[in-house]
């Protein structure tokens, strides 16, 4: 039976991105699962953290998936901190939806810090300059995309629709995760797929 994951992305470059890193992580370990992560959903996180909107959202997302398989939702921290927004949305969710599985992933500061973390993976792809190296804390730099920017061959620029579905595509998971967001949505993403698996093996029997 083909399992469904659906997704909340709140920019447009995301429902490229999220998409392709899910079924990365399912390749590498669970290649025999047969996985769908439909087309994302955008709302625009100011939107998501009122009330009723992430419900509404959430909702939204579980009729797309017809009320089977799992919902991943993922947002920029901006100013807030991950581990108390997170929980949070993630409650909200879960008492629309608790009948399905659920992950909600804050990346600190932006979803761009995750490259930063796993830089030297990236030397020499979209421009990026081939020495470049990771900085000591990548989630407390504010603007991982300008930082990119400055480290791109021939005065080349960041573009966000085009350049971060290419590096979601090649940047090294296992570096990444040093930075404590990515480490957590790895982890989430991880136990979406355990437990789709788990629903795929019981209606296999």
């Amino acid at each position: 039976m083909t399992v469904k994951i659906g997704c909340i992305v709140e920019g447009e470059s995301e429902v490229e991105t999220v998409p392709l890193l899910i079924r990365r992580i399912a390749a590498d370990l669970y290649p025999e699962l047969p996985i769908v992560v439909l087309p994302p959903i955008r709302r625009p996180r100011n939107k998501v953290v009122k009330e009723n909107e992430l419900e509404r959202a959430v909702e939204f997302v579980a009729r797309q998936i017809g009320g089977q398989g799992a919902i991943f939702i993922i947002l920029d921290s901006d100013v807030d901190c991950p581990a108390e927004l997170g929980p949070a949305l993630l409650e909200r969710a879960s008492q629309i939806r608790g009948d399905l599985p659920i992950a909600v992933v804050l990346a600190k500061c932006e979803f761009e810090a995750w490259f930063l973390a796993a830089a030297e993976s990236l030397r020499g792809q979209r421009g990026i300059k081939d020495n470049i190296d990771s900085p000591n804390d990548p989630e407390t730099i504010r603007d991982a995309k300008g930082w990119l920017s400055k480290r791109m061959k021939h005065s080349r620029t960041y573009r966000e629709t085009t350049d971060q579905p290419a590096l979601a595509a090649l940047f090294d998971m296992e570096q990444a995760r040093q930075a404590d967001s990515f480490d957590k949505c790895y982890r989430d993403i991880l136990r979406l797929l355990e437990k789709l698996q788990k629903v795929n093996d019981s209606t296999s029997e």
